[in-house]
């Protein structure tokens, strides 16, 4: 498994910088292709609704959204039973591939989440220094970072 670590930044970034957020999208990409087998070959390869199932976690769903010449674009989710019987998705992370840079970015998320630790991650106010969108930037893809961490060592793949 890659690990992020291995990445050498080009120059010295800081914590909320957007050179950070850059370097935080390629560690991203490292992560996916570990996970998501087909990212690592041609870009004409097409992604497919699939669910990875490890004994270890929940079952991870992948839903392709877009697919276009130079980015593809898919929801990455776990599906949760709720009050009532109703299906929740959480954290529910739409996520695009930038195959020519070799990057990924969460682009968006649900506004609302169920579980607590989620909620706490998507309220925490940086220190304002940054503009509201880099923030929001930098919260979905460290959140999305850090599953990705999680979800290799539970064992996820999608051959």
């Amino acid at each position: 498994m890659l690990v992020d670590s291995l990445i050498v930044p080009e120059c010295v970034y800081r914590p909320g910088s957007f050179t950070g957020l850059m370097t935080l999208y390629e560690s991203n990409f490292i992560k996916l292709t570990s996970l998501i087998e087909s990212l690592s070959a041609q870009r004409s390869a097409k992604l497919e609704a699939t669910v990875s199932v490890t004994p270890r976690d929940c079952d991870l769903h992948l839903r392709p959204v877009s697919s276009e010449p130079y980015t593809t674009t898919f929801k990455l989710t776990y599906w949760f039973e709720a009050d009532g019987g109703d299906r929740v998705a959480d954290p529910d992370l739409m996520v695009r591939i930038y195959h020519d840079a070799r990057l990924a970015e969460a682009v968006g998320g649900a506004d609302t989440h169920h579980h607590h630790k989620l909620r706490e991650l998507a309220a925490q106010d940086t220190a304002g220094i940054h503009s509201l969108e880099l923030d929001r930037r930098w919260r979905n893809n460290v959140m999305l970072n850090k599953w990705l961490d999680y979800l290799l060592d539970m064992g996820h793949s999608f051959r």
